[in-house]
């Protein structure tokens, strides 16, 4: 993928989240490539828990957005939508300020399911949450 498919990538998938959740929780879409899609969020008091650090709950929202945008930009959205099916998240680091990037890479890319490890991390690429997407692609009728 040159520079400019990776742009106009980014700008699709960034595009999609108008009034959705990921533009409420500010997801940005930041890199692609062949078998990954990143994006941001930032972690302020719109995504705490009561007690100061990343909602749990945000992560995984996180992780679902990357990696259903990844599984839309890797498959033929003109003949299937995608829906996550499965998601699996271990937090073992807390976060109370800064950016969190979320890593959805493919582990299994089949014709009706994907398998996705997502790592997100912080700005110094230590390990947040590991989270496994399961995706479906259903034919559009």
């Amino acid at each position: 993928m040159n520079q400019e498919q990776k742009e106009q990538a980014l700008k699709r998938c960034n595009a999609i989240c108008k009034n959705t959740l990921m533009e409420t929780l500010d997801i940005e879409f930041i890199d692609i490539g062949d078998n990954f899609l990143t994006a941001s969020m930032p972690v302020s008091s719109k995504v705490h828990q009561p007690d100061g650090v990343l909602h749990g709950g945000a992560s995984v929202a996180l992780a679902e957005s990357v990696g259903s945008a990844a599984s839309m930009m890797f498959l033929d959205v003109e003949k299937v939508f995608v829906r996550g099916i499965e998601i699996s998240a271990n937090h073992v680091k807390s976060i109370s300020e800064g950016l969190v990037y979320a890593k959805a890479t493919y582990l299994h890319k089949g014709r009706t399911t994907q398998l996705w490890e997502i790592r997100i991390t912080n700005e110094n690429q230590e390990l947040i949450s590991l989270v496994k997407l399961t995706t479906i692609a259903l034919p559009k009728k």
